[in-house]
């Protein structure tokens, strides 16, 4: 009855900004608990929280010698904790540095989004082939987050993509084919680059190092990362940590449009460009 009381005092006793700091809270507390879903960190927080639990309890039963024992590893702890998390922390930091203002973009915003679809088209152009020839590929396109510590990794290139380029840089034989390849804004900025291995302990054993490279890719920043298997020639997706597999071309160019292109691009353009490709199937069908 007590607690019943206390309760019913706060509830009634609550302002607007109480509201609004505890949402804030709780929206803080979800993307910790999303940031750490289904990694070793997961096992590292729930024992955090027995703690906590464990700290709280000894205070409200009063065992004293428990509750100055947690206390000191809770002082000690935060150390600890800043050490263990250290990855996560920096994932965090280097998403708010590395986010670029969309107002900064806007003068050549027509330019950058038909690099970006001449990007996509030779590379679903490209890994329809090299599926079909079996030829490993990883490629990943850059979006918000910077990844220039992944491209200091690899060979600087800075070119305009095309099928021929991307199918003789993963080519059996060529020096950077074991890499992955970086695009930026619709260009080719490296290759070569070696990219972080995903950390999840329930990822199919039947994927190999590329597949687990390019999961831990995605999972570390927002890129979208394109992967064509050696061993089977499917054509792949990684995208937040998930991984889309066996896609068709189609389907490939569709979900890279989707995840790449502005979600505000103009209709008008958008049916331009679908009556273009209309008219053109036509005219292939007929001859």
């Amino acid at each position: 009855m007590e607690y019943l009381e206390r309760g019913l005092y706060y509830l009634l006793s609550m302002e607007i900004t109480d509201i609004v700091d505890m949402a804030i809270i709780a929206y803080l507390v979800y993307q910790l608990l999303a940031l750490v879903k289904n990694t070793s960190s997961e096992r590292v927080l729930k024992g955090v929280l027995f703690v906590i639990l464990a700290l709280w309890l000894s205070a409200e039963w009063q065992l004293s010698s428990l509750n100055f024992v947690l206390n000191k590893l809770v002082e000690w702890g935060v150390l600890a904790l800043v050490i263990l998390f250290q990855p996560e922390i920096r994932r965090i930091l280097d998403q708010l540095g590395g986010s670029r203002f969309s107002f900064l973009r806007v003068f050549n915003k027509r330019e950058q989004i038909s690099s970006i679809e001449h990007a996509i088209h030779v590379t679903a152009e490209a890994c329809q082939d090299m599926s079909r020839d079996r030829t490993g590929a990883l490629i990943v396109f850059e979006r918000q987050n910077k990844l220039d510590d992944v491209l200091r990794s690899g060979t600087k290139l800075d070119a305009e993509p095309s099928s021929e380029l991307l199918k003789n840089v993963f080519f059996v034989k060529a020096p950077m084919h074991d890499g992955a390849m970086i695009i930026r804004d619709g260009r080719v900025l490296g290759a070569g680059c070696m990219l972080p291995l995903s950390r999840n302990v329930n990822l199919s054993r039947d994927l190999g190092m590329r597949h687990r490279a390019g999961i831990g890719m995605s999972e570390n920043s927002d890129a979208v990362v394109v992967l064509v298997s050696e061993e089977t020639g499917s054509i792949s997706v990684a995208v937040g940590g998930m991984l889309k597999r066996h896609l068709s071309v189609e389907t490939l160019r569709l979900l890279l449009s989707n995840e790449l292109l502005p979600k505000e691009e103009d209709t008008a353009e958008k049916k331009k460009f679908q009556l273009k490709d209309l008219i053109k199937r036509k005219k292939e069908k007929h001859e």
